[in-house]
C-alpha cells in the first residue's frame, strides 16, 4: 500500500512540476525525472501511511480544481526571495488559516534544528544542499527554511495536522527527520549509510 501511494504521489507531482511555467521556458530540472523521483521518494518515504493518504488526496483535489501545487509552492517561496513579484501573485494563492500557520511554523522550527545538526555531522552531504535559514536567502538562492515553508503552505490543514503530530513524535523519540531523509537518499544512490556517503563525497571533492 505504501509503495503504491509513493508511486501515485510522485507521478502526480512530476506532472505538475514538469508543467510549471518559468520565464524563459522550462528549467533543466524539469526534464530530470530521475533526480526528482529520488528526492521526493526520499522525503515521502519517511512519512507514515496516513500522511501519505492525506497528501495524495490534497494532490487529487488540487488537480480537480485545476491547481498546480508545485507552481503554488514556488510562488509562495518568492515571498521571501522576490517580495515585490510575490505581491502581484499573493491574492491568487489560497489563504492558510491561523491554526495551520502556527503548526507550519512549529514543523519548520523542528526541521531547521534537525538540518543544523545534520550539517554538523555530515558537512559534505549537507553542503551540497540549500542554505539552512531564511536570513540566508537571496534572489538566486532559496534556503531550506523558505523552501519548506513554501511547500507546507500548499498542504491541506488535515495533512499539516498529521505531519505536525508525526514531527513532534519524531522529536520526542530523539529522531532526526532530516537525517532520515538523507538516509533514504543515500540508499537510492547505493550507499549503505550516511557515513559511507559522506566519505564518498569527501573523496570526490
Amino acid at each position: 500500500m505504501k509503495a503504491h501511494l509513493l508511486n501515485e504521489i510522485i507521478n502526480i507531482e512530476w506532472n505538475m512540476f514538469s508543467s510549471v511555467s518559468n520565464i524563459g521556458g522550462k528549467a533543466y530540472c524539469q526534464y530530470d525525472s530521475a533526480t526528482f523521483e529520488t528526492m521526493r521518494r526520499s522525503q515521502f518515504g519517511t512519512w507514515s501511511e496516513d500522511i501519505l493518504v492525506s497528501y495524495r488526496d490534497d494532490l487529487l483535489c488540487a488537480a480537480r480544481q485545476g491547481r498546480n501545487l508545485m507552481s503554488e509552492k514556488y510562488a509562495r517561496m518568492m515571498e521571501n526571495t522576490w517580495p515585490e513579484e510575490f505581491g502581484a501573485l499573493a491574492n491568487e494563492l489560497p489563504a492558510v488559516d491561523e491554526e495551520t500557520l502556527v503548526k507550519i511554523e512549529n514543523i519548520i522550527a523542528i526541521n531547521v534544528e534537525w538540518k543544523k545538526s545534520a550539517c554538523v555531522k555530515y558537512p559534505t552531504l549537507s553542503g551540497k544542499g540549500r542554505p539552512v535559514t531564511s536570513n540566508e536567502d537571496s534572489r538566486n538562492d532559496t534556503s531550506f527554511e523558505t523552501y519548506l515553508r513554501g511547500e507546507l503552505k500548499t498542504y491541506s490543514p488535515k495533512t499539516i495536522r498529521l505531519l505536525y503530530d508525526y514531527t513532534r513524535a519524531q522529536q520526542h523519540d530523539g529522531q532526526n527527520g532530516v537525517e532520515a531523509n538523507l538516509v533514504m537518499q543515500a540508499r537510492q544512490y547505493g550507499y549503505t549509510s550516511l557515513e559511507e556517503a559522506e566519505y564518498a563525497g569527501n573523496q570526490q571533492s
